[in-house]
């Protein structure tokens, strides 16, 4: 099984400082080795002196440690939810048209350009009238 490793009480990934852990051993000039528990086995063992606070003992800055179980055979199938754009390459001697694709629970910045062709085989509603993002837009085409 994977595991994602969580921190803390609100289950988020990253926060400030975990611990505490023991020092091993100095590597270098400023780096540590550290004694990590088994449930932090898949985390390196060497971290900057920048990555280290001192432990001042307050058991309220001790967060719990728990990992999250992912079965392995579990998927995830993207959802596309509007065209943003479109263009048309020139390739040697065929055009090929492109439209970029904005993605259930994915931000604008991450949307993707996706063969035309495909995107209307597989999702034929994002190309029916109302439901194209594109419709009424002027498009250049590219030289390339």
């Amino acid at each position: 099984m994977k595991g994602v490793m969580r921190f803390g009480k609100k289950g988020k990934l990253s926060p400030r400082y975990i611990g505490p852990y023991r020092i091993d051993k100095r590597v270098g000039n400023v780096a540590y080795e550290l004694e990590l528990p088994q449930e932090l086995a898949a985390v390196h063992l060497v971290f900057h002196i920048s990555m280290l606070k001192k432990y001042i003992h307050d058991p309220l800055l001790i967060l719990p440690t728990e990992c999250v179980r992912i079965k392995d055979g579990l998927t995830y199938e993207e959802i596309p939810v509007q065209i943003l754009d479109r263009q048309v390459r020139r390739l040697r001697t065929k055009d090929v048209a492109s439209v970029k694709v904005l993605w259930r629970n994915q931000f604008v910045e991450e949307a993707t350009w996706e063969a035309e062709e495909d995107m209307k085989k597989r999702y034929p509603y994002l190309f029916e009238s109302g439901g194209n993002a594109d419709q009424g837009t002027n498009f250049l085409l590219s030289a390339l």
